[in-house]
């Protein structure tokens, strides 16, 4: 059922409100990738177990399979069957017309990201793809989230070897979170300090002092694989959104391949994904959600 405008307005309106909240209570929204309906199950049912607010993402890919359309209805039946809170973003959307369409849709979150499309973007681009997109959300009043250089990484296990020293080079600055915040008007800044490649390894000195730089939300991607510890002093510095993708569809693999070898004759396939997968995806996010400090924080 399509939602109305004075829905969207009144969602993205207790979203707002809610991730100022999260500040000021120090915890933070779990924002985690949703492949199909197994996982957004799976996420609602650890919501619901946890009484904690939630955030499902698509990446542009995800959305071009499942459609805006239908995430959007999904996720307003679970929430209304589960009795949970719930918001959508759009994640990395790499284009001005990609991420106004999640806006259309009636995302309460959306994140631009040109840098991902276009590695080369000079950082006029980014600003000018930026402000766009933050004027444009007005109308709904979606948050809007980007950052001002591109973050690399992927949805694939990495392998590969990391030289932390070059890596600090790519770090958020200060100086330069302030002068792109100033310069955007953006409601939610993505970090860097160590949390986009592995070994994960957080520079929280450096989180505070952009903390204490900007006034906007900040959010942490590339949150799997990361030390719990890390997400507990990243809320209390003052972090409100956390990206998880990697670690759920790791579990949804590891435990599909379990499911599988240990059912060999089974060709009906969603029977092993609802009986295996579901419950082991639905506990990392339960995992994750104490770890962001976030649950028993729900308001329905």
């Amino acid at each position: 059922m399509p939602v109305t405008l004075e829905k969207v307005r009144k969602n993205c309106a207790k979203a707002r409100q809610r991730m100022a909240q999260a500040r000021a209570e120090h915890w933070a929204f779990g924002a985690f990738n949703i492949d199909d309906e197994p996982t957004l199950r799976s996420i609602c049912a650890a919501a619901k177990a946890q009484n904690a607010p939630v955030m499902v993402e698509v990446s542009l890919g995800e959305a071009n399979d499942i459609g805006h359309d239908v995430i959007r209805d999904m996720v307003d039946r679970f929430k209304r069957e589960y009795g949970i809170e719930m918001y959508i973003n759009l994640d990395h959307s790499p284009s001005v017309a990609d991420a106004k369409r999640g806006i259309d849709a009636g995302y309460e979150f959306i994140h631009i990201d040109i840098s991902q499309a276009n590695h080369d973007a000079t950082d006029d681009e980014i600003v000018a793809a930026t402000r766009e997109i933050v004027e444009y959300a007005k109308f709904t009043g979606a948050l809007v989230e980007a950052e001002p250089h591109y973050f690399g990484g992927s949805s694939s296990l990495f392998k590969e070897a990391f030289d932390y020293e070059e890596i600090k080079k790519t770090f958020s600055t200060p100086e330069g979170t302030k002068a792109f915040v100033d310069a955007t008007g953006i409601d939610t800044f993505a970090a860097a300090v160590g949390n986009l490649h592995v070994p994960k390894k957080l520079d929280l000195e450096l989180l505070q002092r952009i903390r204490d730089a900007v006034d906007c939300n900040i959010s942490l991607h590339g949150g799997s694989g990361t030390p719990g510890h890390y997400f507990e002093s990243a809320v209390k510095i003052g972090v409100t959104k956390i990206n998880i993708n990697s670690d759920l569809r790791a579990a949804y693999r590891n435990a599909l391949d379990k499911s599988l070898h240990e059912n060999p004759d089974e060709i009906a396939v969603a029977k092993l994904i609802m009986k295996d997968v579901a419950p082991a995806v639905q506990a990392v996010v339960e995992e994750k959600l104490r770890s962001f400090n976030s649950a028993g924080k729900a308001v329905i």
